[in-house]
């Protein structure tokens, strides 16, 4: 490389020309290293994971201390402060009354959310935990604030057919998601842990209602909504059917690998979305391990830029793999449709009311 026999010998043009190239090749093969660590992902699966399939419950049992890594990377705040409930108005129609709830989490900060609850009901009804994306809201979730119709409104659709739905809001631009994640990281923790600790004390407080069954919780998210649903049902066994929209992915390809076909947030500036360990072992599909014996349907769009689908396809057999060797595949469903980056209503009740 080069240039020069003496540096003292040479003019200041070239001396800067031989540092660029020096930065430049070193850019490249730290580049080459880290990309190849993450793409050599399939060689740590078998040193990470000991899965039993035996039985449901064995299965259950040997992942557990996968379980307890995936809430170590995401970052465990500790139990939430005790309190009660504030409530104000949401909205009111012939179906249903919402109300906006508040509750102690940590500190100062609080936990918000809407809970919409079906007039008339005669028994406690299930309930839908409906997470809303990025750069959105519990009001979409609801119909509101929706021009582009990518919601279907599913909150109060999911009301209109019987069901208790708990819309939780987190922070939602990329900006601010980013400062509090660098928080977070200085913590040894991350946003998406606070944001699950947030989802659980709403799911305490929904849990405690008479008008509630406990025991009958789904969660079903879109877009960043999706991702809370994939990493927050590992974490929390009283979710026993989860419906990610529009997130699950070939995890390493999403993350490392730039292609025209889909985008890459290695690329892009939504620093908020990395996760310490994600990829040493936490792939979509073996985050499915953690979700398995309970149902799971995923949707995903082909004309929904966030994935190349025939990628989706090939990390969904390998989601499949882990109910195929229990025997209950028919507890696994991919509604692969030719629309966008959109709730799949109809696909989406069904199984509710299958596995619900």
């Amino acid at each position: 490389m080069a240039s020069y026999q003496n540096l003292l010998d040479v003019e200041g043009g070239v001396v800067r020309r031989v540092i660029a190239d020096r930065q430049s090749l070193l850019r490249r093969e730290t580049e080459d290293f880290l990309r190849a660590e993450s793409e050599a992902y399939p060689t740590r699966q078998e040193q990470y994971w000991q899965r039993d399939y035996s039985s449901p419950e064995a299965l259950v049992a040997s992942v557990a201390p996968n379980r307890q890594r995936w809430l170590a990377a995401v970052g465990d705040f500790g139990p939430p402060d005790p309190g009660e409930a504030e409530t104000e108005p949401f909205y009111e129609d012939a179906h249903a009354v919402a109300r906006w709830i508040t509750l102690p989490l940590y500190g100062n900060l609080r936990a918000r959310g809407v809970l919409a609850l079906p007039k008339g009901a005669t028994r406690p009804l299930p309930l839908v935990i409906a997470q809303h994306g990025i750069g959105s809201s519990p009001e979409r979730v609801f119909g509101l604030d929706d021009d582009s119709g990518l919601y279907h409104a599913y909150g109060r659709r999911l009301v209109e057919a019987g069901y208790a739905v708990l819309a939780p809001m987190n922070v939602t631009e990329a900006a601010p998601r980013a400062r509090y994640t660098r928080l977070c990281l200085m913590l040894g923790k991350t946003l998406w842990g606070l944001e699950i600790a947030k989802i659980r004390r709403l799911l305490d407080y929904a849990s405690t209602l008479p008008e509630v069954d406990a025991e009958r919780v789904a969660m079903w998210g879109i877009s960043l909504g999706g991702a809370y649903t994939l990493f927050t049902t590992p974490l929390e066994p009283r979710i026993k059917v989860a419906i990610p929209c529009a997130w699950f992915n070939h995890r390493v390809r999403k993350m490392v690998v730039d292609d025209p076909r889909h985008t890459c947030f290695l690329s892009t500036n939504e620093e908020h979305i990395f996760i310490p360990g994600w990829l040493r072992e936490f792939s979509d599909s073996d985050l499915v391990s953690l979700i398995c014996p309970r149902p799971l349907q995923i949707q995903c769009g082909k004309a929904d830029g966030i994935a190349w689908w025939p990628w989706v396809l090939e990390e969904f057999a390998a989601a499949r793999a882990h109910y195929q060797r229990l025997g209950l595949a028919d507890r696994i469903e991919l509604d692969l449709h030719e629309g966008g980056h959109e709730i799949r209503l109809q696909s989406g009740l069904r199984f509710l009311q299958r596995w619900l």
